[in-house]
């Protein structure tokens, strides 16, 4: 484990959850990656994740996932922390990326509850303690039941954060009341993520810490104004930042990860790539992600591109 792992007081604010970039040929783009990492870090993020969800990583090889990790390791060089997927519905396999996440130089670890299995409360809660029997690596908990299937209780929860090694929960329940029931039932340093760019600030409203984001891939600076307001407690003007990327957030959660990845293409951060059994959007789709980056400011988007799809746009409804 890193120095900087020992403590999670980093583990807060807006969180990029990275896509990964693939090249005409199908191969993971590095250098692209690379420079996506660098971005997230000069806008100010705390931390980045590397091979979850956004990132394609059930379609990603073990020599694939560790290149990306690698990467974001050397790229963040103790500016940041690099926080790794390595969740599976097979132990084994969780325990095995986990496992070259640390060997690979990943500060921590987010590890998704067991899909398609289904299993009970017990099951998951002693697939998260064998994890943790198998590294040093602090573990951050996935609660993602759209995807899983099975939730991750709340007392099972409570149960797993009594031991130091678990440090937080990214929460994409949409249940806002949740992070307000929790807090009196995990350790005070525990902390709560939101997993769900659309219902983040109400999480953060009601006690949260942060949030591990897809959104934030577009708009990195929009979306630390947002929380940095909130913290705070200017809560209408964080409303008001809110709004201004609402849109293109409900946009991107319908379709992750093809839709941020197109909304990226767009302002030529990379290509809109993905792979199986992920396909690019419908052009009717296409069509709302371009009108939701037209409808946000140059200086929320911040990035390069902005003129092609104001043209693109400006075309559209002439």
């Amino acid at each position: 484990m890193t120095p900087l792992a020992n403590s999670i007081g980093w583990l807060t604010g807006y969180l990029p959850d990275l896509p990964t970039p693939f090249d005409q040929a199908g191969h993971i783009d590095l250098a692209c990656f690379a420079k996506l990492c660098e971005r997230q870090i000069r806008a100010g993020v705390a931390a980045i994740v590397a091979g979850e969800t956004t990132g394609e990583a059930s379609t990603l090889t073990p020599a694939e996932h560790d290149a990306i990790v690698r990467t974001a390791v050397e790229i963040a060089n103790g500016r940041v922390r690099v926080i790794a997927g390595a969740g599976s519905n097979s132990t084994s396999q969780a325990i095995e990326l986990t496992r070259r996440a640390e060997l690979a130089g990943a500060d921590a670890v987010l590890s998704v509850v067991p899909y398609y299995n289904k299993p009970m409360q017990a099951g998951i809660a002693a697939h998260f303690r064998a994890i943790a029997d198998s590294t040093r690596l602090p573990i951050i908990l996935h609660d993602i039941p759209a995807r899983t299937i099975r939730e991750l209780s709340d007392d099972t929860l409570a149960k797993l954060a009594q031991s130091r090694q678990f440090i937080a929960l990214r929460d994409a329940t949409g249940d806002l009341a949740r992070p307000i029931r929790l807090r009196s039932m995990v350790p005070s340093g525990f902390r709560l993520l939101s997993g769900d760019d659309t219902t983040a600030l109400a999480f953060l409203a009601n006690g949260g810490d942060g949030c591990i984001s897809v959104v934030s891939n577009v708009a990195p600076e929009l979306c630390q104004a947002i929380f940095s307001s909130c913290r705070q407690g200017r809560l209408q003007s964080a409303r008001y930042l809110q709004s201004r990327l609402a849109r293109l957030a409900a946009l991107l959660a319908r379709e992750n990860p093809a839709a941020l990845k197109y909304a990226m293409g767009l302002l030529g951060l990379m290509r809109p790539d993905t792979r199986l059994p992920i396909v690019e959007l419908a052009e009717t789709a296409k069509a709302e992600v371009e009108s939701a980056l037209a409808e946000m400011g140059e200086e929320d988007l911040a990035s390069e591109g902005w003129e092609d799809v104001r043209s693109q746009t400006d075309a559209a409804a002439t």
